[in-house]
């Protein structure tokens, strides 16, 4: 059932109950009882009026009550009818934009200055954890590679991507080449791959090493054989993420059992698990949100994940986000996450 049909289940004043308690919680921190409800929440009713419609929502699984306080907290589903159906986003002023995309782009080297700055800012705007994952050089296309002769069988190979990002990559081979033998094996590769992405040549590899064997022709194989290495994969292409602000997590009463801290952490250094999560983004359109234990991992089943894919020249490439308590205020980070994703990419291309 989506959060849209639900929503259209609740008449006005549960809704109205409803957004005003979670705004407390997440504003507050603490159970919201019927009387502050009843004050807070602008309608003439009575508190015996709002324990009965609260009393409806709680049947309904969009409220608990905690076992030590009268008051009522919001759920996941009531965390995700809220966001869905009953939030209004705050859009960031114009000076706000204007000071990330100035930050993103001062005293920025390189591309991976970029991120790690990106991540700082999304940690430091929110108070919580900000992440961003490098950009995957498979949905990325070959321009142009070239090959120089290094000594102990070694060879450098510059790579070309996409029209500025250039990459440079030390081989290790099985045999020494000379510098004739590495321009004709550059020459041969270029010819066959350039303008193509990364991800289809790797996967060409093989079937042409398989027909270049069958027709011996050794200065294909030779080509092919190097290629092998320098197409064999990145860091970027493992997978790999910035994050900025893990610290910031300390400082929330959802976090103060030692023991959950330490197993988020643990899935921070370990990356495999956040990396899919953030995968499953890339195709996604606008900004995601995952709400407790949405997101399929039981370590985040305390949080909630803001993100947002960016792209460059129009690909997407990464994405974005911003980890931190279900009870987050997310009418700020949504549009924060947004923006950020939607500046991003410009920085990257002036970094490159």
């Amino acid at each position: 059932m989506t959060g849209e049909t639900e929503h259209e289940q609740l008449d006005d004043r549960a809704r109205a109950l409803l957004k005003t308690l979670v705004e407390r919680y997440i504003h507050d921190g603490q159970p919201v009882g019927s009387r502050l409800l009843a004050r807070s929440s602008g309608l003439q009713v009575s508190a015996a009026t709002v324990r009965n419609v609260m009393a409806d929502l709680e049947d309904m699984g969009f409220v608990a009550s905690p076992h030590t306080s009268a008051g009522r907290i919001p759920t996941v589903r009531g965390y995700r009818l809220f966001v869905d159906a009953l939030l209004a986003p705050e859009p960031l002023a114009e000076r706000e934009l204007d000071d990330i995309e100035q930050q993103l782009r001062t005293h920025v080297r390189d591309g991976d200055d970029v991120l790690a700055s990106a991540s700082r800012l999304l940690s430091s705007l929110s108070d919580m954890t900000g992440i961003v994952t490098v950009p995957r050089t498979d949905t990325a296309s070959l321009r142009q590679i070239e090959f120089l002769p290094l000594s102990d069988r070694r060879v450098l190979a510059i790579l070309v991507i996409n029209q500025r990002e250039v990459q440079n990559r030390i081989l290790q081979t099985e045999r020494d080449y000379s510098r004739r033998e590495l321009e004709r094996a550059a020459a041969i590769l270029n010819e066959r791959y350039a303008g193509k992405p990364l991800l289809q040549i790797r996967r060409a590899l093989m079937r042409d090493m398989h027909e270049a064997q069958d027709d011996v022709n050794q200065g294909l194989l030779n080509a092919l054989n190097i290629a092998q290495s320098a197409f064999g994969g990145s860091t970027a292409d493992r997978g790999d993420y910035r994050m900025a602000g893990e610290s910031n997590l300390m400082g929330f009463p959802e976090f103060a059992e030692v023991d959950r801290l330490r197993r988020l952490f643990d899935a921070f250094e370990r990356k495999r698990d956040l990396l899919s999560l953030f995968d499953d983004c890339l195709s996604a359109d606008g900004v995601r949100i995952f709400i407790g234990d949405e997101s399929g991992y039981r370590v985040l089943d305390e949080c909630s994940v803001v993100s947002a894919a960016y792209t460059v020249d129009g690909d997407v490439v990464g994405t974005l986000g911003v980890i931190g308590p279900t009870r987050m205020a997310y009418n700020r980070i949504i549009p924060l996450v947004d923006a950020t994703a939607s500046l991003l990419g410009t920085a990257l291309k002036r970094a490159n």
